[in-house]
């Protein structure tokens, strides 16, 4: 298997410098928008990553899409690398400017663009996040369940192919987006897909952009699946004597069919961080948050299926959160299980790791690196959306400690290893970044990333879209 690169290789790339035509071009062109302010820079040098900051060399805030192909155009005249940015929330070094270069910055593009309700889709802005579609749409009776946790930018979670909380039910940024419009290496504006539900005609180059993280062309619009609002939701939580006996339920509610929409495990470590940050009062042991949506009589029948089925495994206090004000305060507390991590552990930093397996793994790897993990003696917590496999195992190290985050990737290593021996994926959801470049190959083999590759330099032979990100050119 291939070792993870060192942080010096990856971080300590040749940066090819802004010429000052560029610089100048740039703030011809979009005046005050053009900062090349250290703070600024800073800012758009960093996401959640444990590396460090790695600035770009200047940033650039555009406001539609012929100000993004502007911008890629004065940095293919000069060669200089582009880092598309959303709002800041990637884990795995997607952001960071190892070449130097321009960011630009989309966050301003947050346009609805066109609503059919008939159709069930919706075109918008790269800028615009999750939760903002999802309110600005709620009066139409629909809604887009693709849930990743943070507040991301949809056209962010289009280039590194999110899923989510609702991925089990619903599906990823795969199966959900219909059509882009973007922006090539060459500042040429191209759109990929229709609204259609289906077609034949030609590459499929929508699937091609979704998942390639910036390294082939900025992503400014998109078309988008909507769903009916369900008629019925109800969350329920059920505590589990081990994570042992949690999976296992996990995995027989997906083996017997049952549709349920979400189904998250939290570890011991993890219900108490989300106690002390939220003062639930959760039992703290292994626990499942589970969500169903559908008819009155859908839910209520999904439920004690998963009741019965949960009891049987060792599930207890099975308990019920059926009114909007209750759900929210469950799925916050998880969506907040990051931070309250490193709330619960200050002066910390988190090197989390996102594998996939298939279903019928999910214990096996689980148990296994559980116990590597407690063995280890790092702070450490799982959550994860196990109705599809995937889960997150975070570890909590002190802030500048080289030996503690050695120790964390050499855990991590070992547990992506295993979830590849198994036959899944080394990211189920945060994509390659910078973090994950060596296991690509051991996933995919040599062969098929060097096709990557081939298409990598065939659209952007000058290798200025977010360089060094997913595997080296």
């Amino acid at each position: 298997m291939n070792a993870p690169l060192p942080d010096a290789h990856l971080l300590n790339a040749p940066r090819r410098p802004l010429p000052e035509a560029a610089l100048a071009a740039l703030r011809e062109r979009f005046g005050e928008r053009c900062s090349t302010a250290a703070a600024v820079r800073e800012q758009h040098g960093r996401d959640e990553s444990p590396f460090p900051v790695t600035p770009p060399d200047a940033v650039v805030f555009c406001d539609s899409t012929e100000d993004v192909a502007a911008a890629v155009a004065i940095a293919a005249a000069h060669r200089v690398p582009v880092i598309p940015y959303g709002t800041g929330s990637s884990l795995e070094g997607h952001l960071l400017a190892v070449q130097g270069g321009i960011s630009v910055d989309v966050s301003r593009m947050t346009a609805i663009v066109r609503l059919n309700p008939e159709d069930l889709t919706v075109t918008v802005q790269a800028g615009v996040t999750r939760e903002q579609l999802n309110r600005e749409i709620r009066d139409s009776g629909l809604f887009f369940p693709i849930d990743p946790g943070a507040n991301a930018s949809l056209g962010g979670m289009a280039a590194t192919r999110a899923s989510g909380t609702n991925a089990v039910r619903y599906g990823t940024m795969r199966e959900n987006v219909l059509g882009l419009t973007v922006v090539t290496a060459s500042g040429e504006v191209i759109r990929t897909g229709t609204r259609a539900k289906k077609s034949s005609a030609g590459y499929d180059l929508t699937r091609l952009f979704v998942g390639s993280e910036g390294t082939l062309g900025v992503i400014t619009e998109v078309t988008l699946r909507l769903f009916p609002l369900p008629e019925a939701v109800s969350a329920a939580i059920c505590h589990f004597p081990s994570i042992d006996a949690a999976v296992n339920t996990t995995i027989q509610l997906t083996q017997v069919g049952v549709p349920i929409a979400r189904c998250e495990l939290l570890d011991t470590n993890a219900v108490r961080f989300v106690n002390l940050q939220s003062k639930l009062g959760l039992r703290e042991q292994p626990m499942l948050l589970m969500e169903f949506h559908g008819s009155e009589a859908g839910v209520k029948e999904q439920a004690e299926l998963v009741q019965a089925i949960a009891s049987e495994l060792g599930g207890e206090d099975f308990e019920w959160a059926s009114t909007p004000e209750a759900r929210t305060r469950l799925w916050a507390a998880r969506h907040k299980a990051y931070f309250a991590g490193m709330q619960a552990n200050p002066g910390s930093r988190t090197v989390t790791t996102d594998t996939c397996v298939p279903i019928s793994r999910l214990a096996e790897i689980l148990n296994v690196s559980v116990a590597e993990a407690d063995a280890s003696g790092l702070p450490f917590y799982i959550v994860g959306h196990v109705g599809d496999g995937n889960f997150h195992l975070a570890y909590l190290v002190k802030e500048g400690d080289a030996d503690q985050r050695a120790l964390a990737e050499r855990l991590s290593h070992q547990m992506v290893q295993r979830a590849i021996a198994l036959e899944g994926t080394c990211t189920g959801e945060h994509g390659i970044g910078l973090h994950k470049m060596g296991f690509l190959v051991d996933e995919a083999g040599a062969g098929a990333v060097a096709l990557m590759r081939s298409v990598k330099l065939a659209l952007d032979p000058d290798n200025i879209m977010n360089p060094g990100k997913i595997f080296s050119v």
